[in-house]
């Protein structure tokens, strides 16, 4: 099997880095939510607040990475104004089932040539560019709450409550991303 650079570009940014995502999201989570007073010891919390720290720092860090490959590295791909054949803006797309070299995966989208494809562009694309920016904002809001308040956090259930809120916001954020990033790839794949 033989990847392009944009297939492995593709799979960095959303299969990878969301992987890593997913298992910090996880971790953190559960780190967070059993963080409450007579649940852990002394030692635990160290052992504890030390995972945190670095759970709540990578999933920050990896959200970062998938959203800036995905707006610098892939995205350009996807939105390549490729020169029109004719005075139709989208002539380069008549009679392909996939997006080609004349025709690029968001005219593939517009044009509708199988289908009514439109609204992919529309609703589906316009989404993943806008919130999945929020997945980092809130994964790096939650992971400086968790540094700053370390254990502290254990004595205010509410503050705990907002940053776990905040990790839940952010892995939504993600889902949202990732799940419109797939179906758009599966529909109109960069090639």
């Amino acid at each position: 099997m033989e990847l392009t650079s944009r297939e492995t570009w593709t799979i960095i940014h959303g299969l990878a880095l969301g992987t890593f995502f997913l298992l910090a999201f996880g971790g953190g989570l559960a780190g967070l939510w059993s963080l409450r007073p007579g649940l852990v010891t002394t030692t635990g919390i160290k052992e504890r607040m030390r995972r945190l720290y670095v759970g709540s720092s990578v999933m920050a860090g990896v959200a970062w990475l998938t959203v800036i490959t995905g707006t610098w590295v892939v995205y350009p791909w996807y939105r390549a104004q490729l020169s029109p054949v004719g005075e139709d803006t989208y002539a380069g797309c008549a009679g392909h089932i996939l997006p080609s070299t004349t025709c690029s995966p968001r005219d593939f989208l517009k044009s509708n040539v199988s289908g009514q494809t439109d609204n992919w562009h529309q609703f589906g694309m316009e989404w993943k560019e806008h919130v999945s920016w929020a997945a980092p904002i809130l994964a790096t809001a939650a992971a400086f709450l968790i540094i700053y308040y370390g254990p502290r956090l254990i004595s205010r259930p509410w503050l705990r409550m907002a940053v776990i809120v905040m990790f839940v916001g952010a892995f939504a954020a993600a889902v949202v991303g990732g799940a419109f990033g797939a179906f758009l790839n599966k529909v109109a794949p960069i090639v």
